[in-house]
């Protein structure tokens, strides 16, 4: 992990060497940090943040999974981070918006629906890594704001 700057990115900070579930490990990293971020930043400017943040995950990831010979390696967590910082910025900051989003992004990241299935294997390297979650994110944001309206 600290071979290179791109790993200790890539790697969540070393979330992704968690010997069970990395992914949701650095999912759960991204809570504290939009917590710190909130206390310097509007929504807004953290999900701008987010756009610089997936663009050096998109240079990191795929640096880390060239150096590890596998393009989407498990203890790759950075594109969760991100996707669910965004994801972060929509709700309000209730444990139970942020419990919901966090399930439901799990569980769009693991299953990996048709479209995202679709996403990770259309694209390759860092930018495969990391549009899969994102795909992951709007979905968990889709399915959130239809409960919103229906319920």
């Amino acid at each position: 992990m600290l071979a290179h700057p791109a790993h200790l990115l890539a790697m969540g900070f070393g979330t992704g060497l968690s010997p069970v579930a990395p992914g949701t490990v650095g999912t759960l990293l991204a809570i504290p940090f939009y917590a710190v971020l909130l206390q310097h930043f509007s929504p807004l400017e953290v999900l701008a943040l987010c756009v610089l943040l997936f663009s050096t995950g998109i240079w990191a990831c795929d640096r880390t999974g060239r150096d590890l010979g596998v393009a989407d390696h498990g203890c790759m967590t950075w594109d969760e981070i991100v996707a669910f910082l965004a994801v972060l910025t929509f709700l309000p900051t209730t444990w139970q918006a942020q419990t919901a989003a966090f399930v439901l992004f799990r569980l769009f990241d693991v299953l990996k629906p048709a479209p995202l299935r679709w996403l990770e294997k259309r694209f390759e390297g860092g930018i495969g890594v990391m549009l899969d979650d994102l795909g992951a994110a709007f979905f968990t944001l889709l399915v959130l704001a239809l409960a919103t309206v229906l319920f």
